[in-house]
This record gives structure tokens, sequence and C-alpha cells, in this order.
């Protein structure tokens, strides 16, 4: 397991902080027809692509079972996605957007922590009622 130091807490956190502020609309889930289109729209309009970020960069360890979820990530993801947020922390602090053929397209925005926390939660759901009988 790595250390709070090597994973670059303090980063995450920085970017992190201000994530939810810039990106509100994110993670807005899509579903089929008019709802995909409007979820489409926001993904669009929150900006995170023109950042290089992917959706699921958006969660924050603060999560409940986040920590957990990107422990269990193979390490080159887990590096990708620093970069990613190390990269867009930059732009973001120059008050610019990544060139054009940096963004993030549609296509490449696919979930890669999600089911990792939701199977985390589904552990921790576990175990907390185990230790509540």
């Amino acid at each position: 397991s790595r250390s709070e130091s090597e994973r670059g807490a303090k980063t995450n956190m920085a970017f992190r902080a201000c994530a939810v502020k810039l990106f509100p609309m994110a993670t807005v889930p899509a579903r089929g027809g008019f709802v995909e289109s409007l979820s489409e729209w926001a993904r669009n309009a929150s900006g995170y692509r023109k950042y290089g970020l992917l959706a699921d960069d958006l969660i924050m360890e603060e999560v409940k079972g986040a920590k957990e979820a990107l422990s269990r990530l193979p390490e080159a993801e887990y590096n990708e996605r620093m970069f990613r947020m190390k990269r867009a922390l930059n732009a973001s602090l120059k008050h610019a957007y990544l060139p054009k053929e940096e963004w993030t397209k549609p296509e490449e925005d696919k979930p890669y922590l999600t089911d990792v926390l939701k199977q985390v939660r589904k552990e921790l759901a576990e175990r907390e009622k185990y230790n509540s009988q």
C-alpha cells in the first residue's frame, strides 16, 4: 500500500476542494432519452473535460469508501489519475483550459473508480451490519 505522501495527498486535497465548486454538475448519471441528453449537456457545461479530467476524477477521497477504492486501483491507473489532476490544477491556476486536443472526449470518459467504490461501500455496509449484531 502506498503512503499518503507518495500519493500526493496535498495535491489531491487542494484540487478536490476546488472541484466541487468548479464542477458541481459533473457526476449527473445518464439514464436514456431526454435525461441522457440533459446529463450529457450538464457534463459538458460543467467544464471538467476541458481540463482533461474524467468524471471519476471528481470523486473526493473524503467520500465514504473512496480512500479504500483508490488503494485498490492498479498503480498505473492511479498514476494516470494523479497526472490528470495535477495537469488540471495547473491549468486552473493559470485560469486557462487545456488545448482543445487535450480535452477529454465523451467516449473516453468511462468510469474507472465507480464500480470499485460501489464494491467497497457494499463491504462497509456488510461490516457495519455484522458489527451491529
